[in-house]
Parts: structure tokens; sequence; C-alpha cells
């Protein structure tokens, strides 16, 4: 028996009219942040929205980050991770200070956010665990991205912008491509239809599904949506029992293929 659909005021896939208007721009200033509890120290973090409205916190990356450190803590010890669209660096940061990575960290987003980037990560005394480099949608990954292979890709909020879907499309498909493996964590916040239609662009190139989490009634409610990206190949591939284990995010649990 299958599952009833999903209702339309839930259904990531629904489009509504319902439009949700960008949030107010904040003034310069070191926010403190805990993650509701979830951080053991709070991660400071300057915002500046001088560079781009990413020198602030968005809701998105809030939920990312609580996620990621609610259910990931220890799996993402021996992570490769590399965030895109990072802006000053929220989720990336929260993960380095919190889960005692074993590899740099690699915050990624345009040249217009790099000092932000990199001054909270001094702030953070991270300089050992989060590098902050530049990374152009759509543009070839630069060599130390093709070194590190990336295992785990974070985006937070990285579908504010309609033109940018095809170069953001582009350089996802580059990683995965990379390293079939992997696993891309994507987060944000419906603002408008066309947000929604990235989504279904991503269904079209990637194995995708939304993320279980406890909080997930109460941040559907509120326009927000988590799913991971996967390689079909990838998947193909564990769909025949080939042993491979994939750092995976459904209710915290791992989805690991069964040999024959």
């Amino acid at each position: 028996m299958s599952s009833p659909p999903l209702s339309p005021s839930s259904d990531p896939v629904c489009i509504s009219e319902d439009l949700t208007p960008l949030p107010t721009l904040k003034s310069i200033g070191v926010a403190h942040v805990d993650f509701d509890g979830v951080l053991s120290q709070p991660l400071l973090l300057r915002e500046d929205v001088r560079s781009g409205c990413g020198g602030q916190t968005w809701p998105a990356g809030m939920l990312l980050g609580k996620h990621m450190l609610r259910y990931h803590r220890d799996r993402l010890k021996s992570a490769r991770i590399l965030e895109l669209g990072a802006g000053g660096g929220l989720v990336g940061l929260a993960v380095a200070l919190e889960c005692g990575l074993q590899n740099p960290l690699l915050m990624t987003d345009q040249n217009e956010m790099l000092e932000l980037m990199q001054h909270n990560i001094k702030l953070n005394q991270l300089g050992a665990k989060a590098h902050a480099m530049v990374l152009n949608w759509g543009e070839p990954l630069p060599a130390s991205v093709l070194e590190q292979k990336p295992d785990v890709i974070l985006a937070g909020e990285c579908v504010y912008f309609e033109p940018a879907f095809p170069l953001l499309m582009t350089t996802l498909k580059a990683l995965l491509e990379l390293n079939p493996a992997a696993i891309v964590y994507f987060c944000f916040k419906k603002r408008r239809r066309a947000d929604m239609h990235f989504v279904k662009m991503a269904k079209k190139a990637f194995q995708v599904e939304e993320v279980l989490d406890e909080d997930r009634p109460v941040f559907q409610r509120q326009g927000l949506f988590l799913f991971t990206f996967a390689s079909r190949t990838s998947q193909q591939k564990t769909s025949k029992g080939n042993g491979t284990t994939r750092l995976a995010m459904n209710g915290g649990s791992k989805i690991q293929s069964v040999s024959a």
C-alpha cells in the first residue's frame, strides 16, 4: 500500500501563490549563535551586508546548521566538507567549531564574501579547521576542491536568485561527478514560485530525497525545506549491493547498501 500524498501545504513541489518576503537587512555587528543550545559554546558571527545579502544569517542556514549538529556531529569528524554559498560562514563554522573535524572544511562563496568569511574564521579561532576560498558557480572547480574531493556538501539558502540557478546546477553536477559518493544537504526558504522550480530541476539530474527531522512539521509551516541530493550513478551502484556506506540524513541514520 502506497503512502498517502503530502497535503498541498507540506508538499515541497506544490507551488503556492503565497510568497514570503525577504528578511530585513541587519546592521553591522557580531551575533552570538548557539542553534537553540545545540552548540556547546556560542559561535561568533560578524554580520555585514555591505558585501552582499549573504553577509547576514538566513533562516535556512540556521535550520541546516542545527540539523547537521543534531544528527551528524560524530559522523562529520572524518568527512571532507565543502560549503557552497557560505556567506559569513554560519553553517560551516558551526560544524568546524563543534565536530572535531579531521579535515579542514572548505567555505566557499564569491570574492565579495571572502573577507567576511576569513574574519569569522579568525573570530572563532578556527584557522586550522576551516579555510575560506572563492568558488564561482558555473566555473571550473578550484584545484583545492579537486584535490579534496568533498563527500559532504552543505548548501543553505542558495536559491534566492533565479538567474543563478543554471550556474548552481552546473557546480552541483561537477561536485557529484568529482565524487559520486558525495551527498549534498540542500536547505532553503521558499520565497517565490521559482524557488521550487530549482527542486524540479534537481530531481531531473539527481536522486532527491526530503530529509527527516523532528522539527520538520514546524519548519515546513515556515516555508523551509531540507533535501539531500545524490548522484544517480552512485545510487544505482549502491542498490546492486557493492557494500558502499553513504553519509546521509534520514532521522539520523546512515543509508547503507546490503551486500548480496
